[in-house]
This record gives structure tokens, sequence and C-alpha cells, in this order.
């Protein structure tokens, strides 16, 4: 770290979480509620308990920080709740419905459901523009672009008050001239509109992706745009040197302009940084095989890094819309702390998706919610302190959990209190298991094989009993993970995604030179935008990856190689990649067929250098930190047993504590399961394991 301190946020659907740390490899964790209404709210409630903490000013941390970096749900939440900006498209006569027709697909699970209602569109029928003018697949020109049409369009948008437009031509990767000029005319008559240009944001093969990428960006670049203006205004009149840095769901840091430019990047700048934290919060034990989850208030996401390496989809259905740009392979449930109990119309106990949020939030907090929330079920099953959370700064109400529970479901379902609180408990934890198998078992992974990383301020209460769920054997929970995608989020490299369409038969040597000329031209432009953003040679790395497929093929699978020459002497390289990886997916390769690329990526990072590795010294013993005892439920019988909490900050390196039992840390709770034990190593993480007799 060049200077004394690095910030990150990270803001949630019920609370932001505020990571600082500074040189010496100390780092401080604060949370405060979020403010959807305004999400730069947050932003000062945050720095305001920094303030309060340190006895510093909020202009002393800001402007002694080399890097403020935020992951914001801003985008998500606009997309969630269909409240982006109005949005008009123009592309190719003749191909106004592609949006809607969506290449013939339903999403799977509703194939054969004929009453599966369809996608609400981002661009009503109305502001669908079709202009004349047609590029053939081999980049030649058809019909030259009508002007006319697009002045056209330009006055229909005008009209209708238009914020932002998508621009996406049949084939424009590879003429994209036309898209350009119309570009300009929209500029021309509509100055105030923020344009997206689909050759531009996702210069890729497949026309319905482009345009639906296209549209999605469109859709969210105004509030990205207004939201990173005002965090960038808010850090600059507190004296930041350096430009806020936001973090992006492919995995790595942009700058403002770079969200704003390209926001469909910042669907899941959240959750996109935990298996950074998981990768870097295990490699103390020497872990690379981990799944990270992440339960906050609203959500629970999971992510999977194999070997050291975080999947990352490309051309995926998100929110019912295609995306194609990279983002890190994220499985995203309605279960948090914040989940409501309910009962359906068959008389069956439900969890979620629904969520109390944290406007009211759960009936506990005692802000008018009503409603029996996990983190209700947690007060009465005696996993929280009912003195309040967060070190006391969010009381609890245990009298309006108990009624919430009792009113809607013990009392309806004739059972008690704490029996039904276990079912809630149960129920969240089998939906949570479930997501779980589909980034494992159902893509061919054992999670036995794999490391459970807690991250989320509700998680740690879970943790156990999902690890005893699916077979995990070993977990490691961070002290800070409750707000461990803001840390991931710390030690994260900018990185920028560049890509361009190679449509070639790998059989000839002006194939291999067309290749080799595109990673050449794409990687410039990477290294032109990485020095500007203050990076020399010295601190970047690129990675390549080439999406291919045996000729006959309709789908193209995505295979990495090293940035050497690509020449006939190279070439087989290249191929063999291919074999291998095909045989990896789908069991089989063809040596003998033809290989062709469709299109090619380069990823350029921006090597940060990272904040000193905290470590926790010696401490109190677990006697010594033993605050007293309380009544908690781990059975379905509802049946409760005195069971020891712990005060989590005073312990010290080695110390062992065994199940049943409650740590308390400041920012989190955890809950060990009886058959667990849980060992606080000096890297600041707990090592939970589960006891030799019931090892799976």
């Amino acid at each position: 770290m060049k200077s004394e301190y690095r910030l990150g946020i990270d803001a949630g659907g019920t609370f932001t979480d505020f990571v600082l740390a500074d040189k010496s490899g100390k780092v401080r964790l604060y949370k405060a509620l979020s403010t959807p209404q305004d999400p730069t709210l947050a932003i000062r409630n945050g720095l305001a308990l920094i303030v309060e903490d340190l006895g510093v000013t909020a202009e002393h941390v800001v402007s002694n920080c080399d890097l403020c970096i935020n992951g914001t749900t801003v985008g998500l939440n606009a997309l969630i709740t269909m409240k982006g900006a109005k949005t008009g498209l123009i592309c190719t006569a003749g191909h106004e419905d592609s949006l809607e027709i969506r290449l013939g697909h339903k999403e799977d699970g509703y194939r054969y459901d004929p009453e599966y209602p369809p996608a609400t569109m981002l661009v009503p029928r109305y502001l669908r523009r079709g202009v004349h003018e047609r590029v053939l697949s081999d980049g030649s020109v058809r019909t030259p672009l009508n002007e006319a049409d697009v002045r056209a369009a330009c006055e229909v948008f005008k009209a209708e008050g238009v914020d932002t437009v998508a621009i996406s031509f049949v084939w424009s990767v590879l003429h994209p001239e036309h898209e350009a000029r119309a570009g300009e005319i929209v500029r021309e008559m509509l100055p105030g509109v923020v344009l997206t240009l689909g050759s531009e944001l996702y210069p890729q093969v497949r026309e319905y992706t482009r345009t639906s990428t296209a549209v999605v960006n469109a859709y969210l670049a105004p509030i990205m745009k207004r939201y990173v203006a005002a965090v960038d205004e808010y850090f600059r009149s507190l004296g930041a040197k350096q430009p806020v840095r936001y973090y992006q769901s492919n995995g790595g840091l942009a700058v403002g302009q770079a969200m704003t430019d390209r926001s469909v990047y910042a669907i899941n700048s959240g959750p996109a940084s935990a298996p950074e934290a998981g990768q870097y919060v295990c490699a103390p034990f020497g872990k690379k095989d981990v799944i990270t989850v992440d339960m906050g208030g609203t959500s629970f996401d999971i992510t999977l890094t194999k070997d050291g390496t975080t999947n990352i989809n490309k051309n995926i259905d998100f929110l019912r819309y295609r995306i194609g740009v990279p983002m890190i392979q994220v499985e995203t449930l309605g279960a948090g702390g914040g989940s409501i109990g309910w009962i359906d119309e068959t008389g069956l106990m439900q969890m979620g998706p629904q969520s109390a949020g944290s406007d009211p939030g759960p009936a506990c907090y005692g802000q008018g919610g009503t409603l029996p929330t996990v983190s209700d079920a947690h007060l009465v099953l005696g996993y929280l302190n009912p003195d309040g959370l967060v070190g006391g700064r969010l009381p609890l109400d245990a009298a309006k959990a108990r009624a919430a529970v009792k009113t809607n479901l013990a009392d309806p379902l004739q059972m008690s209190v704490e029996r039904a609180a276990y079912g809630m408990f149960t129920i969240v934890n089998a939906n949570m298991v479930n997501g779980i198998r589909r980034v494992t078992v159902e893509r061919g992974y054992d999670p036995r094989d794999f490391v459970l990383v807690g991250a989320g301020g509700a998680t740690a209460a879970h943790i156990t009993a999902l690890a005893d769920a699916i077979g995990i054997n070993t977990i490691v929970l961070p002290k800070l993970a409750s707000g461990l995608c803001a840390f991931g989020q710390i030690i994260s490299d900018v990185k920028y995604n560049y890509m361009a369409t190679a449509p070639l038969r790998l059989d000839n040597d002006a194939a291999y030179a067309r290749i080799d000329e595109l990673f050449n031209q794409i990687e410039a432009q990477g290294l032109d935008h990485l020095k500007s953003d203050g990076f020399g040679k010295k601190d970047t790395r690129i990675k390549r990856s080439l999406d291919m497929r045996y000729v006959g093929q309709v789908h193209e699978c995505t295979v990495e190689i090293d940035t050497f020459k690509v020449d006939a002497r190279s070439i087989g390289k290249v191929i063999e990649a291919f074999h291998k990886r095909h045989k990896q997916l789908y069991t089989y390769s063809e040596p003998l067929s033809t290989v062709e690329v469709v299109n090619i990526e380069s990823t350029l990072y921006g090597v940060v250098e990272k904040p000193e590795r905290m470590k926790i010294g010696k401490g109190a013993a677990p006697d010594k930190a033993l605050k007293g005892h309380r009544n908690a439920v781990f059975s379905a019988d509802g049946k409760a047993i005195k069971t020891p909490i712990y005060d989590g900050t005073p312990l010290g390196a080695g110390a062992t504590i065994k199940g049943p039992a409650v740590i308390e840390e400041v920012t989190t709770t955890i809950v060990i399961e009886p058959g667990w034990t849980a060992r606080l190593d000096e890297s600041g993480s707990y090592l939970i394991t589960r006891d030799k007799k019931g090892s799976r």
C-alpha cells in the first residue's frame, strides 16, 4: 500500500459494509444500514462510524487512502425492480422483435410450461425502431445505412422523452461503420441521451446476445451515471487523491467512467468479489478448491473456485435477460436474514424469497416489521444475543420476534414457537443446500472435495448446518466474514475485458495471422487504458482466451491460452488446448475434425499492491472469553440445551472451542453445532472441522 489506508465499501440489500485496512495489516470492519433511496447516504453513515472509531476526520481517512473501492447493488436493484431509464433501440429493419423472440428460448425449468409469462421487455415495442441497412456475414455491405430512418427514430425518441439509446445492427462486429454513423446522428439530435453501441460494448458474434447486452447496458447507464457522479463528487469533496474504483461483475476494479460506459458490468458488483476473498483466506491452509457462500440480509450468493480459478460465465440469462459479457458465476437465492416465513396454500411452511430488507426489517429490529424472518428465528432459537447486533448498535426485541413467529407460523401450524423457528431454520438451510448442489453436483463437482468459506453477516449462524447437510468436513470462517466481499475488493486488481470477432477456420496461415493481429490490436487498447489508469508495463498482466468449436457445431467453448505469437508453429498448442477443453466439458474430442474460432478475448489486469495479511496474536483462552450460557435449540423437537457463549474479540490464535457453542464477533454470530470444533488461526479465520467420529 502506498498510503495509510485502503477502503472497501460493499452495498448490500440490508447492510452496507466498510472494510478499512492500514499499512500494518490491521483490518477494521464497520456496518451501516443500506439506504436504497439514496445509496450515498449509507456511505456517509459508514464513514461517520469510522470517524467515531479512529478519532479522526472523514477528510483525513479519504485523503490518506491509496484506493477507495465501491461495490454497489444500484444496477442490480434497478434491473430487479424494473426501474431503469426509458430506453430506445435502433436496430436493423426486420429485427425489431429479436428481443422478444429470444431465439425461441424458454428458461430451464419452464420450457414446457405454456402458462409461464414472457419476460418484461426493457424496451417497449414502439421504442424499437428499425432502420434500413444490411451487412452480410463476410463483412460486405449489401444495403447502405439509411440515415433518414435513423433521424426518424430520433424524432420519436425525442417526443417520447427517451433517456438512453442502444444501437445494434446485424453483423456490425464485422462492419461497425453503420453503428458508428448512426451514433453520430443520435448524438447530434439527442445530445442529452446516454448512447450504447453494441459493436463497441460486446464485439462478438451472435446478434440477439449483442442486442440484449446493449439494451441492458443502456437501461442501466443513466442510473449508474448519476450514482457514480454523486459518489465521485462526495469523495472529491473529502480530498480523495485517487479516483474511486468500482467493483465489476467480472471480478476486477474499474474507474467510474468505465462503469458508466459499461454499466452492464455493475450488475453483480457486490458478490463478484467473494471468490477473491475466499481464496485469500484459504491460502494459509493450502486450500484451492473453495465454495464461498454469502448470506446477508436479503440474498444468499454462492461462488465456486476450482484449483484457484473461479468460474466465469458468458452468454447467460440473468434475471431473464441475455448478457454476453464475462461475469463471475454467482448463484443467487432469495435467502437472507430478512427472508420471510409463510404458509402456502397446501399448509406447508415456506421461506422467502420475499424479504423484509432493511425497512421495515425483521420484527426483532423493532422498526415496524411484523412478519417472521430468519433473524427472528435466530433470536427465538437462542443463537443471537438479545442485547443486539453490531456491538449493540442494533438492539433486538425478543418479544416481537416470538410474537411474529407465534402469530404467523406456530399457532396456524399448531406447534411450539421453538419448533416453528427451527422449521424456518431447516427450510432456509435446505434452500441454500439446493443452491450449493446446483453449482457443484449439477456441474460435475463433488462438494465434499471443497472447503466451505463463510461470508456475510447471517452465514455464520448456518455454516455448520450447511456443511453437515452437503457433506463438507472443513469450514473457513474469517473474523471479517460479515464484510468479506468488501475485503475482497481491497485485495483485487483492476480488470478490463477486450473482445473481437474472428470467424476463422484453423487450417491456413492467413487465419493464424489474423488471430494474432486481433489479439495485438485489442491488447494495445487495453494497455493504453491501463496506462491512463496509472499502471506501468511491469504492473500489467494479460490472459487470452478463444471461443472455439468443431466445424458444424452450433455452440462453442472457451479455451484459455498463453500470450504467445499465433502462427503456423504455435497453432498446434491452440488446437490441442481446444481438444482438451472439449473433452473436459463433453467427455469426448475429435482430433481429426477441423476446428474454427468464433471470438477472441483478452483480459488485462492492472496489478494492485496488496495490504499486509492480518495476523492474530496471543489472546485470551476460551475459558477467559466465556460470557455465560444461553438456552439454544439444535434439533427439530425444539428442546433447548444450555449452550456456552463466547466473546470472539479477546480470543487469541490457537483458541479451540467445541460445539455446541456460540461465538459472538462484533458483526457476526458463529453457531458451532454439536459435532464440530472451531480453532482460531493466526490469519484471523476460524478453522471449523467436523469431529472425526462424525466425519464423512
